[in-house]
């Protein structure tokens, strides 16, 4: 069993957004603190959910009722995609505060599970092909020498996030002793079974990851580094898989400049960067 340490962190602290545009939000600024905080409440046996957001999600977010809760009840959201970047970034510089950095799920697991391991806590994979799943944990247990796996499993073609089987996965992590759950679904299914199975595996934080472990495993070639640098590596992926992402990405695109042009809406928020929920303001329509 793990010791229950005092917190490095102020829980309450991270409830407070930075920023929110839209039907989105965002409290964390970058890739450090959300593994902090990810370890610590795993150290403390605090459970909750970690998203990514990014445009697709955005567009999904206006009319997807169930997927707007889950991402409302987020314990933790952090900006991907260059994009969302560039939002969060309009908003904070307004407030002088320090700028949010890009958070990735695929750039998040590797160093989770290597914090995971130094610290002994037992992580749980859920979601993609049982092949590729497979892989990306050999790989990972190269990466993170010391990794606690403490299960795995990939559910059926139409699984339903929210049903029943849903929630016999969730009893069945939470039975496994794992302290953080990687969610390997995709949007917006992902973030619906984290918001479901966090109610039903008390300790567990599920951490949605998207593509991750396609790309640990080696099963989908991600984009060169100098793409992810420059806020490309949509084009990269589009061109992977014109069929399947073209009308998202068009979907996208529009969101974010038709979002450009009119400088945003009157619900979003910019919050100061000591997160003080009285420092808040509201934005007009520029």
């Amino acid at each position: 069993m793990m010791p229950n340490r005092a917190s490095e962190f102020d829980h309450d602290d991270a409830r407070f957004d930075l920023v929110r545009m839209a039907e989105g939000r965002l409290n964390i600024r970058d890739q450090g603190e959300l593994i902090g905080r990810i370890v610590d409440d795993a150290e403390n046996r605090r459970g909750g959910t970690v998203f990514t957001l990014n445009l697709d999600h955005l567009v999904k977010l206006r009319d997807h009722l169930r997927f707007r809760a889950a991402y409302q009840r987020a314990s933790y959201v952090s900006a991907d995609g260059a994009p969302v970047v560039v939002m969060a970034k309009d908003l904070i510089a307004k407030d002088r505060g320090a700028p949010i950095e890009r958070v990735t799920g695929a750039d998040l697991v590797i160093p989770l599970c290597k914090a995971a391991a130094a610290a002994h806590i037992p992580v749980y994979f859920f979601g993609t092909a049982d092949f590729v799943r497979d892989r990306a944990i050999e790989r990972l247990e190269k990466e993170a020498p010391g990794l606690i796996v403490a299960g795995a499993e990939s559910p059926p073609l139409g699984f339903d996030p929210e049903g029943a089987a849903a929630q016999q996965a969730a009893g069945d992590i939470a039975a496994s002793g794992a302290r953080i759950c990687f969610v390997a679904l995709g949007a917006p299914k992902q973030e619906l079974f984290a918001n479901l199975a966090v109610c039903r595996s008390e300790g567990v934080i599920f951490v949605c990851i998207g593509a991750a472990l396609d790309f640990i495993a080696g099963a989908t070639r991600r984009a060169p580094r100098l793409w992810q640098r420059i806020g490309i590596e949509w084009v990269w992926r589009l061109l992977q898989e014109p069929r399947r992402l073209m009308k998202r990405y068009v979907r996208s695109l529009s969101y974010y400049f038709r979002y450009r042009l009119k400088g945003g809406d009157d619900r979003r928020l910019r919050v100061d960067r000591r997160r003080n929920p009285h420092h808040i303001s509201p934005i007009r329509d520029l």
